[in-house]
């Protein structure tokens, strides 16, 4: 079947419930989101999902989608998850994973990543919409075998449980996908990351100890104020009596780092790059601090900064170029926060608040060591803002309790399936679509990725199976140190006699 790249939708033509959740609107009256309608009413779209014959029965995958490869640090939480006895699901070890019977299907949205940043260029909106697409992919049926193929191939397994692997898409969009699944009538769970995280960072602290919570996560989930609200709101909800202070980091760069997009870091480059859209040391929001150099302590081998001159105590243009700058950086910026803050409490918790970020926990706790020990003329800069032994909170433990509790409550667990049968997908863009504009390297541009509007229903991207053509081989190697069970899986599904292009063995995989 040839796919028309261009679907044009009228927004005004429909009467059906938005997701946008505006009051000022009867559900007689509210006009449909385009997005909604293409998936639910528009059978000539390529988006449509045909609901009456959805399958319902408790062997169907779980479905795990998020902006880039940094979601599956949530699928290997899952995938290592063992709280529970596998027959009785009552609380308890007993060795093996929770979910082994449980095929699980992972989309990485990569094309259209990172998805923090649609907020500072004012197009939330087509968030929404992007990840109403993630949502659809997940409950349909289509994919593409590789990224030159002109026709979608059927096949993928629909699925019975989502969960929304990325902190900005849960803080935008939950409620979009929720409305999205309650007018299908489906009984599909929606699990986002962000309620698992508030509370696994509040059991740490006893219900009437003071401390200082730091959130690090995208611009545009700190820019929501997800995290802040769900957590105060839950501190008061769960009797929390002690001054909990809450300090805000946006990571901007860091999750473009992990996944190698070419504004923020390059493999390649040995000075300065135009193209260049990370912190330095004249960005208005982020701009890196002459006077906090010493404090940041960069690392300038092997090109992981970019100085336009030799000596890099003379650096006019001054550029981060690794994963580990960038901890630096964003580290040092979160603790001159509490600094400055007259009776900031101690740091206790850091929530991992973006799912790449579990890749950098080595990178994380080093330099928050180095930071504890920093001095200054004698005296410590940082140790009495800080926890001897900050804690790291990664959202998707809590993440893995909720699935559970959701599917031995209604009796939803794959009786007889395996881990071994999981898929994995990535959107790459679409270069049969005459709209669509990439750079040299074939991803989309800065001005297209940001510049496209919403409502304009397009076929943007297509989503194919992982391979080593659409995944970074240093993105593959972190995955192989930090996620080895998951990769492990990535690498069955990838090497299967109908993918073309394998990853081979590592010495990091048994």
């Amino acid at each position: 079947m040839k796919v028309d790249p261009i679907i044009a939708v009228i927004a005004s033509a429909f009467t059906l419930v938005s997701c946008a959740g505006n009051e000022e609107h009867t559900d007689q009256t509210r006009p449909i989101d385009p997005m909604v309608h293409a998936i639910l009413e528009d059978t000539a779209s390529f988006y449509y999902v045909d609901v009456r014959d959805y399958p319902t029965d408790a062997t169907l995958p779980i479905g795990i989608f998020d902006s880039g490869t940094g979601g599956l640090t949530v699928m290997d939480a899952l995938v290592r998850y063992d709280a529970n006895g596998n027959e009785s699901r009552i609380a308890g070890s007993d060795g093996l994973p929770d979910f082994s019977k449980e095929q699980f299907i992972y989309l990485a949205d990569q094309a259209n990543m990172p998805y923090g940043n649609y907020y500072s260029e004012d197009k939330s909106d087509l968030l929404v919409e992007h990840v109403l697409k993630d949502a659809q992919f997940l409950l349909s049926e289509q994919y593409y075998p590789e990224a030159s193929a002109v026709n979608f191939v059927t096949g993928k397994q629909r699925v019975k449980a989502i969960v929304i692997a990325c902190n900005t898409a849960t803080a935008y969009a939950k409620e979009d996908v929720e409305a999205l699944i309650q007018k299908t009538g489906l009984d599909i769970p929606v699990i986002g990351v962000i309620d698992a995280g508030a509370r696994g960072v509040l059991d740490i602290f006893e219900k009437d100890e003071d401390g200082a919570i730091g959130v690090f996560a995208t611009v545009g989930t700190i820019a929501s104020k997800g995290y802040e609200r769900t957590i105060m709101e839950l501190k008061d909800q769960l009797g929390y009596r002690g001054d909990i202070q809450i300090y805000n980091q946006g990571g901007y760069g860091m999750a473009e780092a992990v996944d190698r997009e070419p504004g923020f870091i390059s493999a390649v480059a040995h000075e300065p790059r135009e193209d260049y859209l990370g912190p330095s040391l004249n960005h208005g929001q982020y701009p890196i601090e002459k006077a906090l150099m010493d404090t940041y302590r960069f690392d300038f081998s092997d090109n992981k900064m970019l100085c336009d001159s030799r000596s890099s105590d003379d650096c006019n243009v001054l550029q981060i170029n690794s994963t580990d700058n960038y901890v630096r950086y964003h580290l040092v910026s979160l603790l001159e926060q509490l600094r400055n803050t007259p009776g900031a409490r101690p740091l206790k918790a850091l929530v991992l608040g973006c799912t790449h970020y579990p890749y950098l926990t080595d990178e994380l706790h080093r330099t928050l060591d180095e930071l504890y020990a920093y001095q200054h003329n004698g005296e410590y800069v940082y140790r009495r803002l800080m926890a001897p032994q900050i804690q790291l909170i990664d959202p998707a433990e809590n993440v893995a309790v909720e699935l559970h509790n959701h599917l031995a409550e209604n009796a939803r667990f794959n009786p007889s399936g395996s881990m071994d049968s999981s898929e994995f997908y990535i959107a790459v863009p679409n270069t049969h679509n005459n709209h669509v504009q990439t750079d040299g390297k074939g991803h989309f541009t800065y001005a297209y990725k940001y510049g496209r509007n919403v409502g304009e229903i397009q076929e943007y991207v297509k989503v194919v199976p992982f391979s080593k053509a659409n995944i970074p081989a240093e993105t593959l190697g972190r995955m192989g140190d930090q996620i080895p069970e998951t990769f492990e899986l990535i690498r069955i599904f990838n090497n299967t006699s109908d993918k073309t292009a394998t990853f081979p063995a590592t010495d990091r995989i048994r």
